[in-house]
């Protein structure tokens, strides 16, 4: 049985941001670190089906884990992606209102986002916010200047090279069984029947941590959720459309409704919806699902042309918490939770899971070490 000193599970971003932290790390210096991948390549999960948003921390719960980290992980990665060339555009977003009732929810957004520490939103009337983009239609608006949007593969692309730079390995096609948490460490089961130990394990595998974590024998299973499956399906604008910012109708319950996003080359999108499937793999687009983009869509953008929506991409969201339940927090579930030493593990870590990456390998280690 080979033995290295670390494994990650999973290479989707926040994965190869965790490997890279180990790696980097003082106690880790000249480690062995692996990243098990069971793909054949980096971040063709959820990282890859995302609006590539680098979120500013507004609508999560005060003193969350979402809150906290999403605040710390954009700071961290505008920096990152600055220093290592990774293609960003911090464009900024507006969240508007349509009506009334819409416009008094603004304010309760507001205040939470000043408790999470995001002290940049300006208020803006239906005048200036028109006056920034023309083709809207709303009652009122905030303007988050600290919102962008991010080459989520590059930004992928630059955390493997640092973490294969400090002496890492990306094993593909690398796929887990199930595992043995012994007192030497965790007896990782490969698919291909093969068996490695390591000391220090980190289950960064998205949608199948929930599952994967109940395959660790010898670690207490009562404290860990089931996964829920929410499926955004998102809509390509076909032209170019006539807005330079992020637009984001106030949030719904179980998304933050259906918005506009642009990615760097100008070209938007609309989504993601929310459709609670039963399969982690459902990632068809239902072309009928547009009839209902139109009318969400027109609410702020009165002229969206007929016919302008195509089917995009789809994506699922690796909830913890069901339809009928309150959002969960992130749960990074680590040796004080569970008791077994060096074993961590990342559940539920949708949106905003790619801003937060960064962070979340800080806190990785934190639990590491603690």
């Amino acid at each position: 049985m080979d033995r290295v000193d670390a494994v990650v599970i999973g290479a989707g971003v926040v994965g190869l941001a965790v490997a890279r932290a180990i790696a980097l790390a003082p106690r880790f210096r000249g480690a062995q670190v692996l990243v098990l991948e069971a793909a054949d390549a980096i971040g063709t999960g959820t990282s890859s089906r995302n609006s590539e948003v680098i979120h500013a921390g507004i609508y999560y719960p005060q003193g969350s884990l979402k809150a906290r980290l999403c605040v710390q992980g954009r700071q961290m990665l505008y920096a990152y992606c600055a220093e290592r060339g990774v293609a960003h555009r911090r464009c900024g977003k507006l969240i508007v209102a349509t009506d009334d009732a819409q416009a008094a929810q603004l304010e309760a957004i507001a205040h939470k986002a000043a408790a999470n520490g995001v002290d940049d939103l300006q208020w803006l009337s239906a005048e200036q916010a028109t006056a920034l983009e023309p083709a809207l239609r709303c009652t009122a608006a905030l303007l988050s200047p600290s919102t962008g949007i991010v080459d989520s593969h590059g930004l992928m692309l630059a955390l493997q090279g640092d973490f294969e730079n400090a002496g890492g390995i990306v094993a593909l096609h690398g796929a887990l069984a199930g595992a043995e948490c012994t007192g030497a460490g965790m007896v990782l089961h490969m698919a291909d029947g093969s068996r490695l130990l390591a000391p220090v394990v980190v289950n960064a595998a998205g949608l199948h941590a929930p599952d994967l974590a109940r395959r660790f024998e010898g670690m207490p299973t009562g404290l860990l959720p089931h996964a829920h499956y929410a499926k955004g399906n998102y809509f390509t604008l076909a032209g170019r459309a006539p807005f330079s910012r992020l637009i984001y109708p106030v949030p719904e319950a179980a998304g933050l409704g259906v918005h506009l996003t642009l990615d760097l080359g100008g070209q938007a999108k609309f989504g993601p919806d929310v459709q609670w499937v039963d399969s982690a793999d459902d990632l068809q687009v239902d072309p009928r699902r547009g009839d209902a983009f139109y009318a969400e869509v027109r609410r702020y953008w009165p002229g969206l042309p007929d016919g302008a929506l195509q089917p995009g991409y789809a994506g699922i969201r690796p909830k913890i918490s069901g339809p009928k339940e309150a959002a969960a927090d992130f749960m990074i579930c680590g040796p004080a939770a569970h008791g077994v030493a060096g074993l961590v593990h990342l559940l539920g870590i949708e949106s905003p899971g790619l801003t937060s990456s960064l962070a979340i390998a800080d806190e990785v280690l934190a639990k590491l070490q603690a």
